[in-house]
């Protein structure tokens, strides 16, 4: 069934979709927050005795919170469109949501290259190479999991 060109760009499905990268945003960011201090409390370094338990377990609380609200907000709205995509195809090809894809890469792309940088910016101060690759691992898991979410949704 394929909805009038109107009801395809209506408020609604841009906003949606601009809902659904925004939650994509901030529980990619959680989760790699949640990981780099649960990696800081679990190995701590011995190079940095001043660094502050506290401060990675507050971090980590705020981390879980967003995430704990984010992901299903994100889960449940991408459901719902991957629905109205099976209804309605032209919905799929709507301009904003490619250019919502495509933002959403790229800023994907800069947070992936800055967080790279900046570990190994620790890694020459003298970090532990264990934590180091951690880190790292976490930060290749969350593209790769974004990437891999925009490939399956966008071949269909």
């Amino acid at each position: 069934m394929v909805k009038n060109n109107k009801e395809v760009h209506s408020p609604k499905y841009f906003f949606l979709h601009l809902l659904l990268m925004v939650t994509l945003y901030v529980s990619a960011i959680s989760f790699i927050t949640i990981t780099f201090q649960i990696i800081n409390i679990v190995i701590p370094d011995v190079l940095d005795p001043g660094y502050e338990i506290r401060f990675a377990k507050e971090t980590l609380r705020g981390a879980l919170s967003f995430f704990i609200v984010m992901l299903p907000v994100f889960v449940g709205i991408a459901r719902y469109l991957k629905k109205e995509y099976t209804k309605n195809s032209a919905l799929r090809e709507m301009r904003i949501r490619k250019w919502l894809v495509y933002l959403t890469m790229f800023i994907a792309a800069l947070i992936i290259l800055i967080s790279c940088g900046i570990l190994v910016n620790v890694l020459l101060d003298g970090e532990l190479t264990v934590r180091f690759l951690l880190k790292l691992l976490s930060v290749l898991f969350i593209a790769i999991s974004v990437g891999w979410y925009f490939y399956t949704t966008n071949k269909e």
